[in-house]
């Protein structure tokens, strides 16, 4: 595994510690003059935790989301309940999973390589390709009902790219998109530099989404030379510590990208049950 010496990235971070107070403080006021009609979110961190068992606890909770608006369509209005949205951030042990619409050569390891380098893989219900999950990445799970956000897709996933964006920025890291491509990317305009910081793979039915996005905030890059990372065979994978020469305070980098999702989807989050 690459380790990093842990620098002052503090130093980054301090740029805008007061910029977030100073946030925070506005939106606390802001919630407050908007607290009818600002929409809660469900927030829960899992910390580390096994793949299937967040896949399960992301797919009861998008099923119980779909069922309840089915529910709801055959109630008169005042007997209806409203469905709930959810974001789940966390950690996973090392995994690949692969989407629906990727391919399995994707994958340069056989079972035995796997099981050695103790890694699991799972072809899962999402769209896009293969990608990595691992310690010192962020990965967030949004169950989100978009009838209560907005009916567009490919809005939602520029809003979370746009989340990430917008923390990267916060500790001076510039990141952008490519044309036709899903991701946040850095050096985005040059096509021998470009890097992806962050994947994003989701599945949705009746508007309501699940799967979300792996941030590479301390991750170890080298488990993604066992694999093509997205099927794109000619771009490479970068994470907040090497860009940054050390290792980054993955909670505070949460803290930041909650804000910029808080912001951009206009919602409040509430720790979730």
């Amino acid at each position: 595994m690459k380790h990093f010496s842990k620098k002052a990235c503090a130093g980054s971070l301090m740029d805008w510690s007061n910029e977030l107070v100073y946030r925070s403080t506005l939106r606390t006021l802001r919630l407050r003059a908007s607290a009818v009609n600002m929409r809660q979110i469900n927030y829960r961190d899992l910390g580390l935790i096994d793949y299937a068992t967040a896949w399960d606890l992301q797919t009861r909770l998008f099923q119980a989301t779909i069922d309840r608006k089915i529910a709801n369509r055959n109630l008169p209005e005042s007997e209806q309940v409203p469905t709930e949205d959810h974001l789940l951030f966390c950690e996973h042990p090392h995994v690949y999973t692969l989407g629906k619409s990727g391919k399995q050569s994707h994958l340069l390891l056989n079972e035995a390589e796997m099981r050695e380098k103790g890694v699991q893989f799972f072809p899962i219900d999402r769209g896009g390709d293969i990608t990595y999950h691992g310690p010192g990445q962020i990965v967030g799970y949004p169950i989100f009902d978009l009838d209560h956000h907005f009916t567009d897709i490919h809005r939602f996933l520029r809003t979370l790219e746009e989340a990430v964006i917008g923390t990267l920025e916060a500790y001076g890291i510039k990141a952008g998109r490519i044309e036709g491509l899903t991701g946040v990317w850095l050096d985005w305009t040059d096509p021998f530099k470009a890097r992806k910081i962050c994947a994003f793979g989701i599945r949705a039915s009746r508007w309501v989404t699940m799967h979300g996005f792996a941030f590479n905030v301390n991750t170890d890059l080298s488990y993604f030379e066992n694999i093509i990372p997205c099927g794109i065979a000619d771009k490479g994978v970068t994470c907040m510590a090497k860009e940054l020469g050390g290792l980054v305070d993955i909670e505070e980098v949460k803290n930041r990208l909650k804000l910029e999702l808080a912001d951009l989807f206009d919602v409040e989050l509430v720790s979730g049950h």
